[in-house]
């Protein structure tokens, strides 16, 4: 661990909550989480899992912890040992902030139905608006996953912020994923439009925008937020009521009325978004912005597979989550038996971290 790193490098509500913690083994665990943080900043995600490790060995039953340990072991792409973390962090504080991150979990390890149980469950009402933002990314994920690739599409089209020009936090993600989703549902060209939306929301390279815009064009640009701009004033003006309510040909060619809303509601259960509870954001929310409503789209169903009612999951798989919430708090109590023990050696912790 490289001497410069200290506790002080933690935010003060982590160092608040590690004085739980004897002094020492506080200074320890701290250094710990520092070094994975920087290590993060870093992008060298196994080496930040290595810290949280020994971070969570001498401090399993601090919440703070649990959720660090969960965190980096999701960006490192543990996905079950991120996800046994997070429901142990969620025992110990109550919060379900990382709600999202645990169903993207459950995709991770091929659960997309389970996924799906969480974006239904009532924890997932609780969240605030970024955190229901991010689980309606992860929802029109498992959708994809399972083959709805239209159902995936409508799933973000439902959410207002979609249609929001101005950046806010979730901005940039949000316009990947429903780029992402349009390009999986062989929506090229307005893939190609909402790539180029994305990138200019990315200040920070947060996605890889430039990347798939570049692939599908095959060309680079080199001034996105100019073309952004110019792009707000012209196309993209069918609404969404429009798209909702399209009109689909059939085989004659002749033109049908189609509520495609409510097909993709009763084939697919596509949740509700929850309503914003954002003061400042509901009167742009109401009122949609010419110009920026997300391209139109005529889905189609014929290579969609069913899918089972996730309220009928088998037996099996709700035992194994038992058993696995029933592991987390065997290890925990193991854990908390071997404090003493562990506590009298913190020398042999920081060479675990070392190496």
């Amino acid at each position: 661990m490289a001497p410069d790193i200290t506790v002080e490098d933690l935010d003060k509500d982590v160092r608040d909550e590690l004085r739980t913690l004897p002094g020492d083994l506080a200074e320890l665990v701290g250094r710990h989480l520092a070094a994975a943080e920087r290590a993060l900043s870093e992008d060298d995600p196994e080496r930040a899992h290595e810290h949280v490790k020994v971070a969570r060995k001498f401090a399993a039953r601090v919440g703070v912890v649990r959720e660090a340990a969960g965190i980096v072991a999701y960006r490192a792409g543990h996905y079950a040992e991120a996800l046994s973390d997070l429901r142990a962090a969620r025992r110990l504080t109550g919060s379900d902030e990382y709600l999202p991150v645990m169903a993207d979990c459950e995709r991770g390890l091929g659960r997309p139905e389970r996924a799906l149980d969480l974006v239904k469950s009532r924890e997932a009402e609780r969240l605030d608006r970024a955190g229901r933002i991010e689980l309606t990314i992860v929802e029109s994920g498992a959708r994809r996953d399972l083959g709805q690739h239209d159902a995936a599409v409508i799933t973000l089209q439902r959410l207002p912020e979609l249609r929001d020009p101005q950046p806010r936090p979730w901005s940039a993600r949000l316009a990947y994923a429903y780029a992402d989703a349009l390009a999986d549902a062989g929506h090229t060209q307005a893939a190609v439009d909402w790539f180029s939306r994305a990138m200019a929301f990315d200040e920070d390279g947060e996605t890889d925008a430039a990347e798939r815009y570049a692939e599908l064009t095959g060309s680079v640009i080199e001034d996105v937020e100019e073309e952004f701009q110019e792009d707000l004033g012209e196309g993209f003006e069918t609404d969404l009521g429009e798209m909702l309510e399209g009109r689909a040909a059939t085989a004659e060619g002749e033109a049908v009325d189609v509520d495609l809303e409510a097909e993709v509601d009763e084939q697919y259960e596509v949740a509700e978004p929850a309503e914003a509870v954002d003061e400042n954001h509901d009167a742009e929310a109401e009122v949609a912005k010419p110009g920026v409503t997300p391209a139109f789209i005529e889905p189609v169903f014929s290579d969609v597979r069913d899918v089972r009612d996730v309220s009928d999951d088998d037996a099996d798989e709700d035992a194994d989550e038992d058993a696995d919430e029933d592991a987390d708090e065997d290890a925990d109590d193991g854990d908390e038996s071997d404090d003493s023990g562990e506590r009298d050696a913190p020398g042999e912790g920081r060479d675990q971290g070392r190496a």
